[in-house]
Parts: C-alpha cells; sequence; structure tokens
C-alpha cells in the first residue's frame, strides 16, 4: 500500500511506544503533534517555569514544521494545554512573541496533568503550506 501522507519522525525513544510521529504532511496540510519543553538532549526545559517551557515548545513546533518544508507563518491552528490555567498569561506571551503579524487560531485548555509531571505546557499545532516542486 502507498502511503498518501508524508510523515517524519523527530527521533524521540517514545515514539514508536506511543505509535506516533512528530509531523504529518497531507498534501498542503501539516499536523504537528503535541510538543512539551524536551530539549535535544531528553531533558526538561524550562522547569517550573511556564513562560520557558511555551517557548522551548513553540520551538520544537518551529524544528517540525521545517522538516516539512514550512515555518511558524504557516500555522493557522494551535492547541495549548497548561496544567495551572491562572499562569495563561505566560503562555500567552510566548505565543504572541512566536506568532507576531500571523496569529493562528487557538486554544488554550488547562489539564490535571501531562505525562511528565514537571511538564508545564504542550502545545499541537496545524499549518496549510504549498508542498515544495524543489
Amino acid at each position: 500500500m502507498t502511503d498518501r501522507h508524508t510523515r517524519f519522525h523527530s527521533g524521540a525513544p517514545w515514539e514508536p511506544v506511543a505509535g506516533y510521529c512528530r509531523v504529518v504532511r497531507a498534501g498542503d496540510f501539516i499536523a504537528v503533534s503535541g510538543s512539551a519543553a524536551v530539549g535535544d538532549d531528553g531533558e526538561l526545559v524550562g522547569r517550573g517555569d511556564m513562560y520557558a517551557q511555551a517557548r522551548r515548545c513553540i520551538e520544537v513546533i518551529r524544528n517540525a514544521l521545517e522538516l516539512a518544508d514550512a515555518n511558524l507563518e504557516d500555522v493557522v491552528r494551535t492547541r495549548m494545554f497548561v496544567t495551572d490555567i491562572s499562569q495563561w498569561e505566560a503562555v500567552a506571551k510566548a505565543h504572541s512573541e512566536a506568532f507576531g503579524d500571523a496569529p493562528p487560531a487557538t486554544s488554550m485548555v488547562e489539564v490535571s496533568k501531562l505525562i511528565d509531571p514537571d511538564m508545564l505546557v504542550e502545545i499541537e499545532a496545524d499549518a496549510v503550506a504549498p508542498v515544495s516542486h524543489k
């Protein structure tokens, strides 16, 4: 069977365990999996700092989009999952800084916890970008 979608893996050890990949491109549509504040070394970035974690989540999204030949300007929707909605302004600040003049539609939802108790925020994104003909 031919795969109609292009899948990009980040190399994270939990991708095969959970059965997902970082990014899926289906034509012009790109879906980026929920992204947490994990550094290239696999360690949590910004322990105890929701703003720092949100910035790292968006950096992970930016890197994932580059795999699919897209960028943050192509993002049309984000979903932010936070463990403490009272800190929403810290996440909103990081989101606003990243998307600037091209803000996507978005949602922010409080959840009871994420997969690691020290993770305070996880962000996923959808983008639309023409398939490159390089």
